[in-house]
């Protein structure tokens, strides 16, 4: 079912049925705010299932949804995929743009292409796994509390501030480079930029790679042991990435990984007042 101008007798509270809308009929985008009336329209009826076709850089797709549901991307989504998202799972079969998984709060987001800046700003909870490539100040301000654990996988490579004021949950880096023909190899280029980890107080950053890395870390942030603590914390983690994206796991685990942990809970305590604190 392929659906623009909605109307709300053309649906049947409580279907199964997977609703399809074209996000540029007759090749015209369409704005933002009508895509996601639509489906906020098809959500509202019960439908738990999108199909979103052609979508072209149309912003806040996903935004405060909850619970169980799922929508397909084909095309590019903007910024913000997923912001304040609570349990559902999004596939985009294709790049991504800045800040998707803004303040999530659980559910998963599969992105089968690369992505923007900032991705998984404030993440409370939930999964982002990203199989290409990712730009600037990616996990900036995650964070974690009780059973709310977020994950972020890179597949590809990572620029400056990864990880910047992170304040919990996991980001893994693999360094690899997927070819057309489907052959995976490894990336060839730095893993990751300048500035990484700064600011972490919490939460753990795991490169795999053999490269120095103490002159590119950021304030706060320090290279530690990865042992068979380490190694059983995000192996589930991996599996299900490798699953995900066709990767073998021995692949994966044929390179050591690095771990970026924090210095201390307050890397820049001594720069505010005591009387403040």
């Amino acid at each position: 079912m392929v659906v623009n101008g909605i109307e709300g007798n053309k649906f049947k509270i409580g279907s199964n049925e997977t609703v399809e809308i074209d996000a540029a009929p007759n090749g015209n985008p369409m704005d933002y705010k009508e895509l996601n009336e639509q489906i906020h329209q098809v959500l509202n009826a019960n439908y738990k299932k999108i199909i979103l076709h052609n979508v072209c850089g149309q912003r806040f797709i996903g935004a405060a949804l909850k619970g169980d549901i799922e929508i397909e991307i084909d095309g590019i989504p903007g910024n913000d995929l997923g912001i304040f998202m609570d349990g559902p799972k999004i596939l985009v079969d294709g790049n991504c743009e800045d800040q998707s998984g803004n303040t999530m709060n659980d559910g998963t987001m599969i992105i089968n292409g690369d992505g923007g800046d900032v991705i998984g700003l404030s993440s409370r909870g939930g999964k982002i796994y990203i199989k290409g490539d990712v730009g600037y100040r990616v996990g900036i301000h995650m964070k974690e509390y009780e059973d709310k654990h977020p994950v972020i996988i890179i597949g590809g490579n990572t620029k400056d501030f990864l990880g910047e004021y992170m304040a919990g949950g996991i980001i893994i880096v693999l360094g690899l480079r997927f070819l057309k023909d489907g052959t995976i190899i490894e990336n060839g280029r730095s893993i990751c930029g300048n500035e990484l980890g700064t600011g972490i107080h919490r939460g753990s950053i795991f490169l795999r790679t053999e490269e120095d890395l103490e002159d590119r870390l950021g304030v706060g942030a320090k290279i530690s042991d990865y042992g068979d603590a380490e190694q059983a914390e995000i192996t589930p983690y991996l599996i299900e990435f490798c699953k995900t994206f066709n990767i073998p796991l021995d692949l994966i685990t044929s390179k050591q990984f690095k771990v970026i942990k924090p210095i201390s809970k307050r890397p820049f305590g001594g720069t505010y007042c005591n009387l403040a604190i």
